[in-house]
């Protein structure tokens, strides 16, 4: 780890023992854990087994206000947060308020409390907040927050999200339809949360957030005039159904659209999920291990009241659309040759991200539109990925030990670090970026940002003006 980049701090605290009950009896690069795997590339622990040890106390407390009983907005806050909470944070996300109210979001298999779809989505109960973790604040909440740790409020419009300490930040308006901005105040809630745990003593400090109807404004609690969002592509061809993937469903599918079966989605993936891919992806759990991505995915938004089409192939460049076909494209792979080719398959318009991969780079995330100035191919073919050796300590304990030979060594190193809260506000920017077009608003070619150094963010307008409606659209459900 480059040293310089992080300053000195008292938080996390160094003392502590949790039991080490998420480490795999096996490790491979199917089941190690994308967060704890930062701690192995820094060389910090020693073996998995204290890279394990390490993330077990890693935990957050949110405490929520009386506003979850009435607002589908703050409801998805919270739930955005537990979901991406539990997957970065294995000490847990312990939840404490008013949760035992009628859920307002439409999601499988829970359709009772929100306190069963705090505990569905991993989240725990509690009654006070957890001595010595950090605090999140969503709502008008009552209930004291714990000495000792960083406390931060998490507020948001529709298109703003963001966080700041307790008693500095001022709330936006909330809105109970306020969708979009409620999944980016989320998210950037979780990140500046593990980042204060993983020792950035900045993080969960200061005011940090975002515009997505303006995403270069760095004054982002400015009011920019945005119009209220009343709606959203209705067909989309999906590529990848991994991090990126489904951190897109998970956006689109808490959008309040009035008729969800007017949506169309296409997933093209032809990977099975593993139990790594429940550290990083939204929608993915164990029960789900070794089954194909698309057909889990597409459960779920068909049980959500989507439509969806599956394609199970790799996208190489050989795809042709037709008039049929979705003409909006979201890729969400990391592949070098397959993103070289997003422009040449037909598509009337593009979006696709891309996040850092190291130990330092993994809360980087660009975001790109096409057409564009350049193509897809001048941009990344002929490239090829940097890879790991895997040099740090806990590599090497794993080759003495003959836990893993030398080719298993080099396919753990080059396994990417994650976390999916950085998915997750990569795909409000992307999903930011077709409604925003929608509503007549600026079109952006690259989105440049690191969580680490928000306010140092980069956008580049659109030089081929795009407008999507033309491609259809579906209408929002708002509130009387």
């Amino acid at each position: 780890m480059d040293q310089s980049k992080w300053l000195e701090g008292t938080w996390p605290p160094q003392n502590g023992n949790v039991p080490m009950t998420f480490q795999p009896a096996h490790i491979s690069p199917d089941n190690l854990h994308r967060g704890v795997k930062m701690a192995l590339d820094t060389g910090e622990v020693e073996s998995v087994a204290h890279g394990y040890a390490l993330f077990e106390r890693y935990r957050v407390s949110i405490i929520v206000g009386e506003e979850v009983a009435t607002s589908r907005a703050h409801q998805v806050a919270l739930l955005t947060m537990v979901n991406a909470g539990r997957r970065s944070l294995l000490g847990g996300v312990h939840v404490a308020g008013p949760l035992d109210v009628p859920l307002l979001i439409e999601l499988p298999g829970i359709d009772t409390s929100l306190s069963e779809a705090v505990v569905s989505l991993g989240g725990m109960l509690t009654a006070k907040p957890y001595d010595g973790s950090p605090t999140i604040i969503l709502g008008e909440a009552n209930i004291a927050v714990a000495a000792g740790a960083p406390s931060i409020i998490a507020t948001f419009d529709d298109w703003r999200g963001g966080v700041g300490p307790v008693g500095e930040l001022a709330r936006l308006s909330e809105g109970a339809d306020a969708t979009l901005g409620a999944i980016l105040a989320a998210a950037i809630a979780i990140s500046e949360t593990f980042q204060c745990l993983r020792g950035y003593v900045l993080a969960a400090r200061r005011m940090v957030g975002m515009s997505l109807w303006n995403p270069g404004a760095l004054d982002w609690q400015a009011d920019d005039g945005a119009p209220a969002i009343r709606a959203a592509p209705n067909r989309l061809w999906l590529m990848g159904l991994g991090h990126l993937g489904q951190a897109y469903l998970w956006t689109l599918a808490l959008l309040n659209f009035e008729d969800p079966a007017e949506v169309e989605i296409t997933l093209q993936d032809f990977d099975k999920l593993t139990e790594a891919n429940d550290s990083t992806s939204m929608l993915t759990t164990l029960d789900c291990v070794g089954q194909l991505k698309t057909r889990v995915m597409a459960k779920w938004l068909d049980a959500r009241g989507f439509r969806t089409r599956i394609v199970e192939r790799k996208f190489d460049g050989d795809l042709r659309l037709t008039a049929d076909d979705p003409q909006i494209g979201l890729c969400g792979v990391d592949n070098l040759e397959a993103r070289a080719a997003l422009d040449e398959a037909g598509f009337k318009l593009v979006m696709e991200a891309g996040l850092g991969a190291g130990p330092d780079e993994y809360i980087t995330a660009r975001v790109h539109s096409f057409p564009a100035s350049v193509t897809s191919r001048s941009k990344w073919g002929g490239l090829e990925r940097d890879r790991a050796k895997g040099d740090g300590r806990a590599y090497h304990t794993l080759l003495e030990a003959g836990a893993v030979d030398a080719c298993g060594l080099v396919q753990l190193a080059t396994r990417t670090v994650g976390a999916p809260f950085v998915g997750v506000i990569a795909a409000c920017l992307v999903i930011a970026e077709l409604v925003r077009r929608l509503h007549g608003g600026p079109e952006i070619e690259v989105i440049d940002l690191s969580l680490r150094t928000p306010h140092q963010r980069m956008s580049v307008a659109s030089v081929q003006p795009i407008r999507p409606w033309s491609h259809g659209f579906a209408r929002m459900r708002l509130s009387q």
